[in-house]
């Protein structure tokens, strides 16, 4: 089979199984001409079993990658075997510290039929799920001294560099604070809000409370010791003690 041919019936199949995964997907294909993408797509492939031993004989010459809006993603790349099908493995996120990765059972790949809808029911079974549980547990240990929040609480925590972190339980509260100034990273799904005018800081601060207090959610402003918060903070915000962690302590 050419190779133009094996392109194609890779990117055919990937856009198949994007529309059928539960969620919402996008797929894009990476050629044999795209070498940077592909090493950078290669080194983040977070799988030690099936995908990473067929990785280490026959190195990434074409892929596709697909993605879900809070940044997870799944890449497809072809068999080696003699069998039909594809391989599919998990993306581990960009911009996490190894050390989030500690403790954290690999979301293995998979190997898929010819047959992209059934493939699709298997991912959404069972490598979607084992990913999500990955990506939680990665996300919750790259925190760091942020306290998470629960869905009727939001956690506020000040930083050494003034701005102010959190990670909001659901996309409410994410809303009503990206309308403040607040900036998601997408992969860590952390919100900050910049301190660099502390004025217009309190004031965020002031008018996410009641905000998110008609959407039933309470707030609390957590103060790292030895930090004190400008005395415009508001009132309806106490500090809350941070909460504890046990750090984890398996590299990905």
């Amino acid at each position: 089979m050419h190779d133009h041919d094996t392109s194609e019936r890779l990117a055919s199949y990937a856009d198949v199984l994007a529309g059928e995964l539960p969620d919402t997907w996008t797929s894009s294909h990476l050629p044999t001409d795209a070498k940077d993408d592909l090493a950078e797509l290669a080194d983040r492939i977070w799988d030690l079993d099936l995908v990473a031993a067929s990785l280490a004989e026959h190195p990434l010459k074409q892929a596709a990658v697909l993605s879900r809006p809070d940044g997870a993603q799944l890449v497809v790349l072809d068999r080696h075997d003699g069998r039909d099908g594809f391989l599919i493995a998990a993306v581990a996120p960009r911009a996490l510290p190894d050390e989030a990765y500690r403790g954290v059972p690999e979301p293995n790949g998979i190997a898929l039929a010819d047959d992209p809808f059934l493939s699709a029911e298997q991912i959404a079974s069972d490598l979607l799920a084992r990913y999500d549980s990955a990506l939680a547990q990665v996300r919750h240990n790259a925190l760091g001294g942020i306290q998470p929040s629960q869905p009727d609480r939001v956690v506020l925590t000040w930083q050494p560099d003034g701005s102010v972190a959190t990670a909001p339980a659901d996309d409410r509260a994410g809303t009503v604070l990206v309308a403040h100034g607040f900036v998601q990273d997408p992969q860590s799904g952390i919100y900050r809000l910049n301190g660099d005018d502390t004025r217009a800081q309190a004031r965020a601060l002031r008018e996410i409370g009641p905000q998110l207090d008609a959407l039933g959610i309470g707030t609390a402003l957590q103060h790292p010791a030895g930090r004190i918060a400008p005395t415009s903070a508001p009132a309806s915000m106490p500090p809350s003690p941070a909460g504890s962690r046990a750090p984890a302590t398996r590299a990905r």
